[in-house]
């Protein structure tokens, strides 16, 4: 959510440039289902002229679609998908495609200036280890709201360190300075508690100061080349340097908040909440631009999987769910793609920034509806 209420994906990019840091992706605005406003262009398309459409096996998919109609089901562009959805099969991935091609028109995403390609980045939910009491390795509190603070009333990190204010809001203790800001940086996540319990934070605002890249001070200082500048690579450094690692982050003057989220077996939640206001499916989830991408589409993917060293591997081509926003997600072909959990989610999320097409799937009904208007 980049914040799930979530805050990147980017992480390269985080790390390295300020300007690509993320605010709440659920305080972007968009509604479901109508864009916000018009940030780009998309062509109707033939099914055929879908780049990858038969690849994707599909698996999966029913299950993130009925996460959208569970907040789109009663808009009448979606009544007919959102009723025969329930009755898919899971295990037969040909009834699931015809079951599209069915109910939904493709249209190819254009950037304003007529492009049709665009930068596809990643982002993930974390795992940290954690206490909810004080003691031995978990030292790095997790901070909830204060109470009685009123929002935008808080100073830059450092000072609200030092300040006191924090005492007594303590959420949850964790293991590791760095993964508390990591996670800070991703907006929401997971914590294995020393009791084996999961507990799951969730984004509760920040102290509203701007995002400074701690990637880009340890390369101006000559601590990392811009190649060793990476998520892991930062984990590397402060490991070598626990000593430096307080000032480190108080580079950066913003601070997250958290709050603990539901995750029974009943009522929790499968993943991280995001802009739509479901939870996020790993490999079907994707973060967009509200104003080009109507909130709770299916949109198809074409691009390539991040492999080492900046380079690019096999296709990647998935139907994926507008299910998230970021601020750093500008412009019609333009997305941020979710891994999932934990820190192989998240290598692949930091290595992520690769070229790619996307198709928004549109309700007939819409499509009907609009064309009558038009005419």
């Amino acid at each position: 959510m980049r914040y799930g209420k979530t805050s990147l994906a980017l992480l390269m990019s985080l790390f390295l440039f300020a300007c690509a840091s993320y605010t709440p992706k659920s305080e972007v605005g968009g509604s479901a289902g109508v864009p916000a406003a018009p940030s780009g262009d998309m062509r109707a398309v033939a099914w055929t002229q879908v780049d990858g459409w038969q690849d994707d096996s599909l698996i999966g998919a029913d299950a993130a679609l009925l996460q959208n109609c569970s907040k789109l089901s009663q808009q009448p562009n979606w009544r007919a998908p959102c009723a025969a959805a329930v009755q898919l099969d899971a295990l037969d991935p040909e009834a699931i495609r015809a079951f599209f091609q069915r109910y939904f028109t493709p249209f190819e995403l254009f950037n304003r200036d007529g492009s049709h390609t665009g930068l596809i980045t990643g982002y993930y939910e974390p795992l940290l280890h954690g206490s909810r009491v004080r003691h031995g390795i978990y030292q790095t509190p997790l901070y909830h709201w204060p109470a009685g603070r009123p929002r935008g009333s808080l100073p830059a990190r450092a000072d609200l360190m030092r300040s006191g204010i924090l005492r007594g809001n303590e959420l949850v203790y964790v293991d590791d300075p760095i993964e508390a800001f990591f996670l800070q940086v991703q907006g929401s996540g997971q914590i294995e508690l020393d009791d084996g319990t999961i507990m799951r934070v969730g984004y509760d605002g920040t102290n509203d100061k701007p995002y400074r890249s701690i990637g880009r001070w340890l390369i101006d200082h000559g601590d990392l080349s811009p190649a060793q500048a990476t998520m892991q690579g930062i984990r590397a450094w402060a490991r070598a340097n626990p000593q430096r690692v307080a000032a480190l982050l108080n580079v950066n003057p913003r601070f997250v908040f958290f709050r603990e989220m539901p995750n029974d077996g009943v009522g929790g939640l499968e993943g991280p909440i995001g802009a739509l206001g479901v939870p996020l499916t790993a490999q079907r989830s994707i973060a967009v631009d509200p104003r080009a991408v109507p909130l709770g589409s299916p949109v198809f993917l074409s691009t390539t999987r991040p492999a080492p060293g900046g380079v690019s591997g096999g296709p990647l081509t998935r139907l994926m769910f507008a299910q998230d926003t970021g601020s750093a997600i500008k412009g019609g072909v333009r997305a941020d793609f979710f891994w999932g959990l934990g820190d192989q989610a998240g290598d692949i999320a930091g290595r992520m920034r690769q070229q790619g097409r996307m198709w928004v799937l549109l309700p007939n009904a819409q499509v009907l509806s609009e064309a009558a208007v038009s005419q």
